[in-house]
């Protein structure tokens, strides 16, 4: 009869242990590339974009009045030019990141 699942995983295991080989390769042991950078931003910016609309939309629907209600709220604030100058950059780097990166990766 042959071995169970879990017999299985235990002698895998403990073969490894007896070796001390490291369980897997780990981010450490790389060597940090500007690739690897732009992947890792690629991906993140992806989620954030991906958040952004998500909550964007659900604000939208939940939220009672219209958008030039909350845009004229915004407006009421009288916010830094700094301010408002950072929170565009906010906005604008992952959406322009993300598509220079996106075509850059299709040539």
């Amino acid at each position: 009869m042959g071995t169970t699942a879990k017999e299985e995983m235990a002698q895998f295991w403990e073969k490894n242990t007896r070796s001390n080989r490291p369980l897997s390769p780990h981010i450490t042991i790389y060597k940090w590339s500007l690739p690897m950078a732009m992947s890792i931003t690629h991906r993140g910016t992806g989620v954030a974009l991906s958040m952004g609309v998500s909550l964007f939309s659900l604000g939208a629907l939940l939220l009672p009045e219209q958008f030039p209600h909350y845009l004229a709220l915004l407006k009421s604030l009288s916010l830094g030019p700094a301010l408002i100058c950072s929170a565009k950059f906010a906005l604008a780097f992952p959406f322009t990141y993300h598509t220079w990166n996106g075509i850059r990766h299709l040539v």
